[in-house]
């Protein structure tokens, strides 16, 4: 039963805002990362945008009778769902998970089954009970969510070695910051052009909380983006690396202090990160002065 709810194709052109703005208006009403955040939204959606067959297919709504989006299903990663939900309208997740194992699995190694993933919170014992119901399985692949109260508190001044030097970003420095996410994460996927569209197009980057230390030869030794959703005067972090050759300096920790001191300027009440059940980050995050607030895992269904 959904009273009156109707559910469509998500239209990219009009769509994007809406959800983001449904993002930004859920945030108070749910628990920490029930719904994503929006710089999660912009970053999926503004790196598909630069393809030539972008995913819009793979996302789906559900709206009340005027037109009052409720709800949204979409992908990351292949053979991933991840709802969107108004807290009003919980009834509909079993409707929601249907569409996406319909629309969104993706075939076993093997051929012979279809996998779904849909990640659920600890707190959120109604989504966990709901996909045992409908066959899914808890995996032990961990997700953390991170919390500081940054409000009035006082935050240790940033302290480098005097070689390096902290400065926000420029437009220019796309190229620098594929370099040290490739090599903080261990990857060579990241490539300028994706960056700098970002930087162009998210509505909420902003160069001045966009951090990076730079090491004496000029190259990025570090790198902490900073988001503010100045509608919930919420802080965000991500991503947060350090090139492996300058670790065990610091850097990282004066990056997220000095990101920090910029968000409290701002009247920033709270912060928050999202992570792995990653020790070596952990212990960066407590350093910063945040806690874990709230784990999860993700769940398959096999079909």
């Amino acid at each position: 039963m959904n009273l009156g709810i109707g559910q469509r194709p998500y239209r990219h052109e009009t769509d994007f805002s809406r959800v983001r703005d449904f993002l930004i208006a859920t945030f108070p009403l749910t628990p920490v990362g029930f719904n994503w955040e929006i710089r999660r939204w912009e970053g999926w959606c503004l790196h598909w945008e630069q393809l030539d067959s972008p995913p819009w297919d793979q996302i789906h709504l559900w709206e009340t009778g005027d037109g009052q989006l409720v709800g949204a299903v979409h992908r990351e990663g292949a053979g991933e769902a991840f709802l969107q939900l108004h807290p009003d309208y919980r009834y509909l997740e079993a409707e929601m998970m249907a569409w996406a194992e319909a629309n969104l699995a993706v075939a076993t190694d093997d051929g012979k089954q279809q996998r779904l993933h849909i990640f659920a919170f600890e707190y959120d014992v109604p989504r966990q009970r709901l996909l045992e119901q409908r066959g899914y399985e808890k995996q032990p692949w961990l997700g953390v969510t991170w919390a500081i109260r940054v409000g009035e508190r006082p935050y240790p001044t940033p302290q480098i070695p005097a070689e390096y030097h902290i400065r926000q970003t420029t437009p220019d420095d796309a190229p620098h910051i594929a370099d040290v996410l490739n090599a903080g994460f261990g990857r060579d996927s990241h490539t300028a052009a994706p960056i700098a569209y970002f930087m162009r197009h998210s509505p909420t980057f902003r160069h001045d909380l966009d951090l990076v230390v730079e090491a004496p030869d000029g190259s990025f030794a570090a790198y902490v983006g900073v988001f503010y959703d100045e509608a919930n005067q919420r802080g965000i972090f991500e991503p947060v690396c350090t090139a492996p050759a300058h670790r065990r300096r610091g850097l990282a920790l004066a990056l997220m202090r000095e990101g920090l001191h910029r968000l409290q300027k701002l009247g920033v009440k709270s912060a928050y990160l999202d992570t792995g059940d990653m020790v070596p980050a952990n212990r960066l995050y407590e350093a910063a002065g945040f806690t874990e607030a709230y784990k999860g895992c993700v769940w398959r269904k096999l079909f």
